[in-house]
């Protein structure tokens, strides 16, 4: 980057800016000795961070299920078991005339589907395609970490969307 004619106060405080990014992420540090060393069996902490670590993966295991379950009730779409992770990467169908008008617009078919979601619904996915997908396969991913209550919203529009999608480009 050039900058000219910055106010030497101004350099200061950006060159302080883009020096921090060198310099070691202290409070990360310290909590990433925490995940690779947490509360052994004895210690004060120990009981309070099984319980918390047990309600966390309890609550992500019921948000993969349910975000597996609504998700296969869509026809079109197919989602596979959450497993280990907080995404889900459901294969989707896109209809041929989708697929022509994303290619007109010079794009991937799943770049052009999340795109079309997130101008009507405001929900926002990763194209399958930014990930190496097979050729002629289309998936998007999406996070399972919303509250409950919200997944079940996004889920819901998630599954209009695409009945609407479909039906407009069938």
């Amino acid at each position: 980057m050039e900058i000219i004619n910055l106010d030497e106060e101004v350099r200061a405080q950006l060159t302080k800016l883009v020096s921090v990014r060198l310099c070691p992420p202290v409070p990360g540090q310290a909590l990433m000795d925490l995940v690779v060393n947490p509360p052994q069996i004895g210690e004060p902490s120990y009981d309070k961070f099984i319980k918390e670590r047990t309600v966390t993966l309890s609550v992500l295991a019921e948000k993969a299920k349910l975000t597996e379950q609504v998700l296969n009730t869509v026809k079109g779409i197919s989602c596979n078991p959450v497993q280990g992770a907080m995404y889900s990467f459901p294969r989707i169908s896109i209809p041929e005339k989708a697929i022509k008008e994303a290619t007109d617009k010079g794009q991937q078919a799943d770049m052009f589907y999340c795109m079309k979601l997130l101008e009507e619904t405001g929900i926002c996915l990763v194209p399958g395609s930014g990930f190496g997908q097979r050729d002629g396969t289309y998936h998007f991913r999406m996070t399972i970490l919303p509250s409950t209550d919200k997944l079940k919203i996004l889920l819901n529009k998630v599954k209009e969307f695409h009945q609407k999608f479909t039906e407009q480009y069938s």
